[in-house]
Parts: C-alpha cells; sequence; structure tokens
C-alpha cells in the first residue's frame, strides 16, 4: 500500500506540471488578446460571480442587488464564492483560483487511485494525463464555472466507493461527496437515482436508501426555499433548460423529444458518450454470458451506473456547452475502464491481438481526446476574447452611463456583475416573469411582444441590450433600434452582433450620443442606425 501512495505522489507532481503546463499556455494566450486581465470564455462564469457579489455584499440572493432571483444553476458553489468573497473582497479572479485548488485535488485523487492498479509511475502518469485531456478538464478549469468542483467530488466518490472495506474515512466522506453533488449539479440526481437503482438490483435496500436520503435531504431543502421565494421548486435554469415530461395532451410529443431528439438523434449523444457506453456495455454483457446476474453486477457496478446514467442524462440534460454537462460523466467512465484494459498498458501487441474489439473502441476514445482537444483549442484561444469584446464592452457601457438603470438584456452575467443596473432577462435566467415564455424550448409569439411592450413601458426601462435574432420577430414596435455592436471570430458567444434599442422614446438621442462617447475596443464594429 506504501509503495502505491509513493508511485501516486511521484505520479501526481509529474502529471500536475503537463496539466497546468498547458492551463498556463492557454491563460497567457487569452490575457494577451484582453488587454492583460483574464476574461472567462463564457458569460455564465459572470453569472455565480454576480449573485455571489450580491449575496456577500448585500445579502441578496439574486442576479441583482434589488430582489430574489434564483439564478445560479449551482448553489453551492455561487455561495462558497460569496463566501470567498466575503473574506477576501470583491475579485472576478476568485472563480478561477477556486479551480486551480479543486484541479489540484483531483489530480492528487487521480494519481493514487490508478496507482493501486499499475504499480508504475509512467503508466500511472498516462492514466491520469488520458483522464484530464478525455474530460477536457483544462477547459473546465479555465472557465470559472462549478464543473471543477463537480468532477471533484465524482473523483473523490468514487476514490472512496473503491476504498470503503480498506479506509474507515471511505463510507463517511463517500456520502459527504453524495450530499454535497445535488447543490453542486441538479444533474446529480440521476447518479443518486441510479445508484439506488443498482443497489436494488442487488438487494442492498439500506444502502440504496441511504444513497436517495442523502442526496436528496439538501436538495429539498433548497427547493423548498426556492418555492418560498419565487414559485418554482428548481433555478430557472433548470426550469427554462430541462426536458419536461408531463401526463397531458403534449406527452408523445415531449417523449419524441426525450427519447428520439435527445437520445437517437443526438449527435452530441454520439460525440461524447457513445463509445464509452459501448465499451462499457461489452464488458457488462461477456460477465452477464460467465455469471449470474447478481455476480455480473456486482462485479461491474460502477460500469452499469455509468452506462444508465450517461443514458439517462442525454434524455433528460444536456451534452453540449464546451463539454462541460458531461464532464462528470467521462471523469467516472475513465476511472471505471481505464482499469480494466490496464493490461493493453503492459503487453500492447499481445493485447491488441486477444482484444481486437475492445482495443478497437479504445482507439476511437482516443481519436475523441484529440477531437475535444482541438474543440477546447479553438474555444480558448478566442473564448475569453469574444467575452471581453462583447460582454464586458457592453458591461463597461452600461457601467458608465446606465449603471442603475433598467435594462431589458439576454446576456446578463458581466452585465450584471460589473453595474448595478435592474434586469428584465428575456431568456428568463434573472426574471421568472420571463419562465412562461422560454420554459420547455417554447418559441416566441406576439404575447411576448405585447408583454415587452407594455411591461418595459409600466416599469420605466430605457435600453434593451438583446441578440436581436432571439427575439425571433417580434421587437416591441415602441422599442427604436440606435445601434448594432459587432465582433469577428465568433467561438462562445451566441451571436456575432448585439442590437441596443432604445425602450424610452425621449432616451433615443442620449443613447446615441452616450454610444458615440463611449471608448469601445477597437475590435469592436460599432454601427449607429440613423
Amino acid at each position: 500500500m506504501s509503495s502505491s501512495r509513493n508511485i501516486g505522489l511521484q505520479s501526481f507532481f509529474s502529471s500536475l506540471i503537463v496539466f497546468f503546463g498547458v492551463c498556463l499556455f492557454y491563460y497567457i494566450q487569452s490575457v494577451s488578446k484582453t488587454d492583460g486581465h483574464y476574461i472567462y470564455p463564457i458569460d455564465d462564469a459572470y453569472i455565480h460571480l454576480a449573485m455571489a457579489k450580491n449575496f456577500a455584499l448585500h445579502e441578496v440572493w439574486g442576479i441583482t442587488r434589488y430582489q430574489f432571483s434564483s439564478t445560479s444553476s449551482s448553489p453551492l458553489f455561487t455561495f462558497v464564492l460569496s463566501c470567498l468573497i466575503k473574506v477576501f473582497g470583491n475579485n472576478d479572479q476568485i472563480p478561477l483560483y477556486f479551480n486551480i485548488f479543486f484541479s489540484i485535488g483531483i489530480v492528487y485523487f487521480l494519481s493514487i487511485y490508478y496507482a493501486e492498479f499499475f504499480k508504475d509511475v509512467k503508466k500511472t502518469v498516462l492514466a491520469v494525463i488520458f483522464t484530464l485531456f478525455f474530460v477536457v478538464l483544462h477547459i473546465q478549469m479555465l472557465s470559472g464555472m462549478e464543473h471543477i468542483f463537480q468532477v471533484f467530488l465524482f473523483v473523490v466518490n468514487i476514490f472512496c466507493f473503491y476504498y470503503r472495506d480498506k479506509k474507515r474515512y471511505a463510507v463517511l466522506v463517500f456520502y459527504l461527496t453524495i450530499f454535497l453533488m445535488g447543490l453542486v449539479r441538479f444533474e446529480s440526481m440521476f447518479y443518486f437515482v441510479i445508484f439506488a437503482f443498482v443497489l436494488i438490483l442487488m438487494k442492498k435496500w439500506k444502502e440504496a436508501m441511504s444513497i436517495l436520503v442523502v442526496g436528496f435531504v439538501p436538495i429539498l431543502i433548497f427547493c423548498y426555499f426556492n418555492y418560498r421565494q419565487d414559485g418554482y421548486l428548481f433555478p430557472n435554469s433548470v426550469v427554462v433548460k430541462g426536458t419536461k415530461l408531463s401526463l397531458d395532451s403534449n406527452l408523445l410529443s415531449q417523449l419524441k423529444t426525450i427519447f428520439l431528439d435527445n437520445f437517437i438523434l443526438n449527435i452530441s449523444f454520439y460525440k461524447v458518450g457513445f463509445f464509452p457506453v459501448l465499451l462499457s456495455a461489452v464488458f457488462i454483457y461477456r460477465d452477464l454470458k460467465t455469471k449470474s446476474f447478481r455476480d455480473a453486477i456486482n462485479s461491474n457496478f460502477l460500469l452499469v451506473v455509468f452506462f444508465l446514467l450517461m443514458i439517462c442524462h442525454s434524455m433528460f440534460a444536456d451534452l453540449k456547452g464546451m463539454f462541460r454537462y458531461e464532464a462528470y460523466l467521462l471523469i467516472g467512465f475513465s476511472m471505471v475502464l481505464i482499469p480494466r484494459v490496464k493490461d493493453l498498458f503492459f503487453d500492447v501487441n499481445n493485447y491488441i491481438r486477444k482484444e481486437k474489439i475492445i482495443t478497437l473502441l479504445v482507439v476511437i476514445n482516443i481519436i475523441l481526446l484529440f477531437y475535444k482537444g482541438w474543440v477546447a483549442h479553438c474555444i480558448l484561444e478566442n473564448g475569453g476574447k469574444n467575452i471581453y469584446e462583447q460582454q464586458i464592452q457592453s458591461a463597461r457601457f452600461l457601467h458608465t452611463y446606465y449603471n442603475d438603470s433598467k435594462i431589458v438584456a439576454n446576456d446578463i452575467g458581466a452585465i450584471t456583475y460589473y453595474t448595478d443596473i435592474h434586469l428584465l432577462d428575456i431568456a428568463g435566467l434573472g426574471s421568472t416573469e420571463m419562465i412562461p415564455f422560454n420554459e420547455n424550448k417554447s418559441f416566441f409569439n406576439n404575447k411576448l411582444k405585447d408583454f415587452l411592450t407594455q411591461y418595459g413601458s409600466e416599469n420605466k426601462y430605457e435600453i434593451a441590450v438583446v441578440y436581436e435574432a432571439w427575439l425571433q420577430g417580434y421587437v416591441p414596435k415602441t422599442w427604436k433600434k440606435t445601434a448594432t455592436l459587432k465582433i469577428k471570430n465568433k467561438v462562445t458567444v451566441a451571436r456575432d452582433e448585439v442590437s441596443i434599442y432604445s425602450i424610452d422614446p425621449t432616451n433615443e438621442e442620449r443613447l446615441k450620443k452616450n454610444i458615440r462617447s463611449f471608448n469601445w475596443n477597437k475590435k469592436v464594429n460599432v454601427q449607429i442606425m440613423d
């Protein structure tokens, strides 16, 4: 055991140097394009920051300081950020430091875990490096989002599951990670349910109930609190983006979306999850042929869990967006599958001759690693630049001229973090008023147009900073388009052009004057309407 630990520690330092060397390269690349300040490649990172700032400084759980809004999809991550802001001050780099810390933890636990199987430094390092880049962990770390925290909890959870009979603390930490997972990402509920389901298949009722109780208690407490505040059980992003299944006239359409659109015809599933699922299926099938059902499930327990979890996630959650939503799944597959193919590391030629199908599936997964690495490269090379030129410039403009004004917007992270605006979010993430127009992937109609016209007038909103295409042609007639802001090389933003509208008819000329006077970044093409 001690020799394995020593191998793990040596592997840890070697793996850390490689991983952070790659991260440092992309960090330098990014800041060289954003005037020396690191900008996250996705606006959602600033949503967490805005809510954390408001909770730390104003004791308001909201995207603005004025009212409650359940905008964060990761309540625990946002809460931890707010504690850090309370202690260290309001610094937009805090999520990056947080992710660096937990990335080190991920590399450490992976190194100790794989060393137990490989008993060799070079092979352990290879397994760790493959896992880190198969999960595309460098983009997760640099994104400033909660997915590093989620991956860390899953790594520790699987690590403790493996050591549950060897270390006294392992069972306690296993349940602690279960307790925290659901409030970091709500998709973790799938994990609890499937884990419990597989335990039930093995007639382990007590353990199954323990998993469900420990996992769901914190989620139910949050849901109760959230419902008391805005009438919804889950955060706005989950309500708006989540797949619904209701027993009404739309049932057949919903089933078609779940099984056909989200799963069978989902190209992202085949890019991300199909081949790990297929590789797992081969191992499970082989054991089912030679062992009893219960013994086969027992010897492939986590493989069965992640096999079902991947399918469930694909049907009910998301598989796109910088590979972040599936990161926890891929870390699980890696930790379970790599030890199953460890002989490939020791005797390549012999393994290939004996295991042609498995070798082929491993090679395909390696190809997928390089594919995801290339996509991550494109995102990290220009993602921060995109956000800097679009969201950060919009935020700077609003801070200069409309810092506490009433604004309609759609990408709401940076503009709420760097300002004190009042907000109406047309995407519904920051405004419950807009949820009925957005939930269940609804299309806009004249009801939205009428609502925006009336609501904007009655509540004296001044300007709108939106993607015109997102309004799907239902722009209120009373809104006057005053300018567009266009960027090049769109990678991580939804559209390359933002439109600025004057909602208050008396504000149009002043708005144009402010746009002309503002010192926009030279890469932003500003066009003022005549």
